[in-house]
């Protein structure tokens, strides 16, 4: 097969950024008065996530270092739902991963899958969060707002996802994937409201990042604000996120995805593909295949988010942690994320393949797109018949940049893409 030939392209987005976002921490929690909620010799837990945030290692250290200050005790609790393969030790290996050690926060890191009950919501449903922030004198959330992977909805992933899901530890975070849409949408902002007023939260700090993976505002918050302000977030975050410049395409080759970089591998507001029946984002484009070459170093074989594409590699299936990928979308409630695609020995085959059943095309006519992953697309590789689109009056189109010369995809010796 003859493959269409390829040219390398940047995408300009808002490089604005916070310089110091470490005295912006320090200011934010400075106005919401820290020094008045925390009591010397208290213990206070911090959450860190599994998600792969900007300078996430040195902001928890900021935190910890302010309340520090305060003569209080600071701790941080690992808050990932089941992720880690739901046990303490594969939830420290987590943040490990993410440069997130004891020594490099300042802080004792207590990891536990325990859980205590906090109540139950008026449906019934019953909400948990993890036994050691419970136990403690006060929880600071720190988590970033950022469109979901799951569902739409004022309210995504943010401080309420962190409380409700992340401190719920795999119980707390399965009872809400259980409910599906309506866990989503109305469960999981109504258990983490009620674990605000049943517990000991006493501030909570949102991360905003723009389109090149960089801290561009932090904001501390009180617990009564964590709603509203969450909703006002997450359209700002919304601005930012990176996407594919085109409406339609026939392959999307995907270089690696993993826990790292997506809750479900890779980031389905850029491929528009949602395993959750009735949610969609019109703003994604629509992709006849998705080609999956790799899994993330940082992902340690939870290859969650393999049921979203169409094909894979051998080298992709022989990475897997069965045990991790199925804790992990089982909780979630979705067998399809966790689904194995035909794998291909290679990824000429792979590419060769997708092009070959994306319909009646001339495959030096394909219209691919080429990623590294779903997190950072500044710099993508496009097709040539794509490439032509470029300069048109389309907006989506009109911050690209070409670079180079086209020129054919080039493989080894082995069938694999050169990168």
């Amino acid at each position: 097969m003859s493959f269409p030939r390829m040219i390398e392209a940047r995408q300009k987005f808002n490089k604005s950024f916070l310089h110091n976002f470490k005295k912006e921490i320090r200011n934010e929690l400075e106005k919401k008065c820290i020094g008045d909620k925390i009591k010397k010799g208290q213990r206070i837990a911090i959450t860190a996530g599994s998600r792969g945030i900007a300078n996430i290692p040195e902001i928890l250290a900021t935190v910890i270092e302010e309340v520090s200050k305060e003569g209080a005790e600071p701790f941080l609790v690992p808050s990932m739902g089941s992720h880690g393969g739901a046990t303490p030790e594969g939830q420290i290996q987590v943040l490990e991963s993410l440069g997130i050690t004891e020594e490099v926060v300042g802080a004792p890191i207590l990891s536990s899958m325990e859980v205590d009950l906090v109540g139950a919501l008026s449906s019934g449903v019953r909400v948990y969060i993890d036994r050691n922030a419970m136990q403690s004198d006060g929880i600071i959330v720190v988590g970033r707002i950022k469109p979901h992977t799951d569902f739409k909805g004022e309210i995504e992933s943010g401080l309420l996802k962190m409380l409700s899901i992340g401190l719920g530890k795999q119980k707390g975070a399965e009872m809400i994937h259980w409910h599906k849409y309506d866990g989503y949408h109305e469960i999981m902002p109504e258990a983490a409201q009620l674990i605000i007023e049943k517990t000991n939260v006493i501030m909570g700090l949102a991360l905003i990042e723009n389109a090149y993976h960089e801290t561009v505002l932090v904001k501390a918050l009180d617990p009564s604000e964590f709603k509203e302000e969450e909703k006002k977030l997450l359209k700002t975050a919304k601005a930012l996120l990176p996407r594919i410049p085109f409406k339609e395409l026939d392959v999307l080759i995907v270089e690696e995805i993993g826990k790292n970089i997506s809750g479900v591998g890779m980031d389905t507001n850029v491929i528009g593909r949602f395993w959750m029946p009735k949610e969609n984002d019109p703003s994604a484009p629509d992709i006849g295949k998705i080609v999956v070459l790799d899994l993330s170093q940082e992902t340690h074989g939870n290859a969650i988010g393999i049921g979203l594409a169409d094909l894979t590699t051998v080298r992709v299936v022989s990475k897997i942690d069965y045990n991790k990928t199925y804790v992990n979308c089982l909780t979630q409630g979705s067998c399809e994320t966790g689904k194995i695609p035909p794998s291909m020995p290679n990824d000429r085959d792979a590419i060769a393949t997708a092009i070959r059943i994306s319909g009646p095309i001339e495959p030096t006519q394909a219209r691919i797109v080429r990623i590294k992953n779903t997190q950072e697309l500044e710099k993508i590789w496009i097709s040539e018949t794509l490439a032509e689109q470029i300069g048109e009056s389309n907006s989506l189109t009109n911050n690209i940049e070409l670079i180079g010369d086209l020129h054919e995809m080039q493989f080894d010796v082995l069938g694999t893409l050169a990168r």
